[in-house]
């Protein structure tokens, strides 16, 4: 057995340990070790084991709580899960889970949102490094859900002061014409799949404030002409559309402490046949630049419904055999 002091000066005990020390009853249900609160200190008594788990999660909520300002049960109970699961490895709070991309990127209202798969973790520490990621590979792989995460985490972060996020407007079997409404109203639906992810991410009223202050924009790629990105982090979406002069002005965009997430699938080109795809070629134009990382996912990498991976394989045995 074994006691550890942990001083709480200049935290809010109350905010940290819950209502009605609610936290702190989670803490000792999901534990085997006793904890005491005297003032600004909590003293844990327990197996040395379980005495570092319940130090690594307060302070792992002591760093969300100054971080976020707030704290909530589903933080308190995500924290717990980590901590039980990856053990006491470090004394650094931001180093629950290793820095390999095993660290959570986002605390939402929904849970936590982090890499899970060897390809996704590689994804992430790519996106910490360099300041232009490309991410290819087929549907499903978290490629854009990942990219808006950390975009918001960067926000959130105050890393940069913007998020901009795009997507060529190319017609894939319908017509734009043909749909209803003006062209802001005949693209939205183009960009729907970057709003659905912001939405899990960020409350509807702040997602409208950002919106309508500028601070997040979403727009077709057409839009980006002529402007400089400055403190912006800046996401093109199925970049397998954009041709290969859209691909280059886009790139060109990038201001001052700005990054880039490009990402797209070749595999589901919807140009023009004789149209070259901006992200086809670039992988030969920037293939050896410094600060530019090409990261590429497959089958093993997809997250969502299980039949997905099964489809994709289908889909290459077919072409593999000859068929278009």
């Amino acid at each position: 057995m074994t006691e550890k002091k942990i001083p709480l000066a200049g935290v809010d005990a109350v905010q940290l340990l819950g209502f009605n020390d609610s936290h702190l009853q989670l803490l000792e249900e999901r534990f085997d070790a006793t904890i005491v609160v005297r003032g600004e200190t909590v003293t844990v008594r327990g197996t040395v084991q379980e005495v570092g788990r319940v130090e690594k999660v307060l302070k792992e909520l002591v760093y969300l709580l100054n971080k976020n300002g707030n704290l909530t049960i589903n933080d308190v109970e995500t924290v717990i899960d980590l901590v039980s699961v990856n053990g006491t490895t470090s004394d650094n709070p931001e180093e629950l889970l290793t820095d390999d991309g095993d660290l959570p990127i986002l605390y939402t209202k929904s849970g936590i949102i982090k890499a899970k798969t060897p390809g996704q973790k590689h994804y992430i520490q790519q996106i910490k490094k360099n300041d232009i990621v490309f991410a290819i590979g087929p549907a499903g792989t978290g490629k854009t859900y990942l990219a808006v995460a950390m975009a918001v985490a960067a926000l959130k972060n105050r890393d940069v002061t913007r998020i901009v996020l795009t997507r060529p407007a190319v017609e894939a079997g319908e017509s734009l014409g043909y749909l209803p409404g003006d062209f802001r109203e005949k693209v939205d639906p183009y960009l729907r799949p970057l709003y659905d992810a912001l939405e899990e991410m960020i409350s509807v009223e702040k997602l409208r404030s950002y919106i309508e202050k500028h601070i997040i924009e979403i727009a077709p790629l057409a839009y980006m002409r002529g402007r400089t990105l400055h403190n912006a982090f800046v996401i093109l979406d199925e970049a397998q559309n954009a041709t290969a002069l859209q691909m280059k002005m886009f790139l060109t965009r990038l201001g001052t402490n700005s990054r880039a997430v490009i990402t797209g699938d070749v595999t589901q080109i919807d140009l023009p046949s004789k149209t070259t795809s901006g992200l086809v070629q670039i992988q030969e134009v920037l293939k050896s630049v410094q600060g530019i990382s090409f990261v590429y996912f497959d089958r093993n990498d997809v997250v969502r419904h299980k039949l997905v991976k099964d489809i994709i394989d289908a889909y290459d045995r077919y072409h593999a055999n000859g068929e278009k």
